[in-house]
């Protein structure tokens, strides 16, 4: 995402791109396949955008993808807790002032108005806090809504997560009232709407895209990268030439070992399930969190439902059985359905899904520009400010590429 952000920006601006990608499929981890167990389409994992992630919307317009988002999901965030069956729905009001917090039927079931005033201590988080430690990990609020929060955006154990990446996600949604709040979900996929639309965009525009070409090598001078090392050919560089690379980040370690880059990874575990003949009778449900079992959301489109487990060191090894059995009885619960038997199902384990978003990796994160004067980076694990996230990875391409940019009008 953040190398086609990238080649977005600056093909916008008339410079000539050229597009190359390891894999066969542009997207990376952001991306939709062909499940013939299934017999249906299936995203390789479940991001969940919301309307206040400003890049990723500018980057939605750009590829000519806005409509492929459903747009009629409310500003509202369902709820269960499978331990004692209570159900809420989190509601944000419009604009910032949170009078929503005053109005019981908005709020985390069995919580009071002046709990929340803990999302303050995250702006003024330390370089050493963690989710946990600056929470408090205990209470209602916390079970029911930080931790829940945290994991699935930091995708990190609290008792390890960086706090401070919290406020910024907090700043851009929740104090921003429910126009920022509004869940965006792809109406047939994330390739349908992330990678395809902009695919199409940067082909109409004259980029060169070169899939199944992985980079074996940088050759650096100086000050400069001189030339790229691709199994099958080496393309030098002219002085005019540049060079964003937007690989994940053990690739960006090998290719260029004297940056620091994070080290330790966390996976996230996804499943999905096919319900036959059932998806009619889940709308207008699209998605809800839940508290107190192993699934941690579910989402749903269609006949398929799929359940994500975050920071999921306790279950990725796990057989992929036995995983399915034990999320499917929680979907079970929490839609109501305690006597399905286990349907069709595919795991699928993203097991270096993001860096550990740790006080440590955070001080590991480089910046955007590197020492070679034409090498810009990108990824979600670059210094962001952000967590690793599709907008955080958005975010490090348009930068990148405001940097190139800038450079070149000079």
């Amino acid at each position: 995402m953040a190398g086609l952000a990238a080649a977005l920006r600056l093909s916008r601006e008339a410079a000539e791109v050229v597009l190359y990608e390891a894999a066969g499929h542009a997207g990376g981890r952001c991306r939709s396949f062909f499940e013939p167990s299934l017999d249906r389409d299936i995203d390789n994992g479940n991001h969940l955008l919301l309307s206040g992630n400003g890049s990723a919307r500018a980057y939605l317009r750009e590829s000519g993808a806005d409509q492929t988002f459903a747009t009629d999901v409310p500003a509202g965030f369902p709820f269960v807790d499978l331990q004692n069956g209570d159900r809420w729905t989190v509601r944000p009001n419009a604009g910032p002032i949170p009078w929503w917090l005053l109005v019981k039927s908005r709020r985390v079931a069995d919580t009071r108005p002046s709990e929340y005033l803990s999302a303050l201590r995250l702006r003024r988080a330390g370089p050493e806090d963690t989710v946990a430690a600056l929470l408090s990990a205990t209470g209602t609020l916390y079970r029911r809504f930080w931790e829940p929060l945290a994991v699935a955006v930091l995708n990190t154990p609290p008792d390890e997560a960086y706090a401070r990446l919290l406020w910024p996600v907090l700043l851009e949604t929740f104090a921003k009232g429910a126009q920022a709040c509004q869940p965006m979900i792809a109406r047939t996929g994330l390739s349908h709407s992330l990678v395809d639309p902009a695919i199409r965009t940067l082909t109409e525009r004259g980029v060169s895209i070169r899939l199944g070409q992985r980079l074996r090598a940088l050759d650096g001078g100086s000050a400069r990268i001189t030339a790229l090392q691709f199994a099958q050919e080496t393309v030098a560089l002219g002085p005019d030439d540049a060079v964003v690379l937007a690989v994940p980040a053990s690739a960006a370690a090998a290719l260029l070992p004297e940056i620091s880059t994070p080290q330790r990874f966390c996976p996230i575990v996804n499943v999905h399930f096919r319900l036959d003949g059932a998806g009619g009778a889940l709308a207008p449900l699209k998605f809800i969190g839940v508290i107190g079992g192993v699934a941690e959301w579910i989402f749903i489109r269609d006949d398929i439902v799929s359940v994500t487990v975050s920071a999921a060191d306790a279950v990725v090894q796990s057989p992929a059985e036995d995983i399915a059995r034990q999320t499917w009885a929680d979907v079970t619960r929490a839609l109501g359905r305690e006597q399905a038997p286990l349907p069709r199902y595919k795991v699928v384990k993203e097991k270096r899904a993001t860096f550990a978003q740790t006080p440590e990796s955070e001080r590991l994160r480089p910046p955007a520009q590197s020492y070679y004067q034409n090498l810009l980076l990108a990824g979600d694990w670059t210094n962001t400010q952000l967590p690793a996230t599709i907008e955080g990875a958005i975010r490090s391409g348009y930068r990148a590429a405001e940097l190139l940019l800038a450079d070149f009008r000079q």
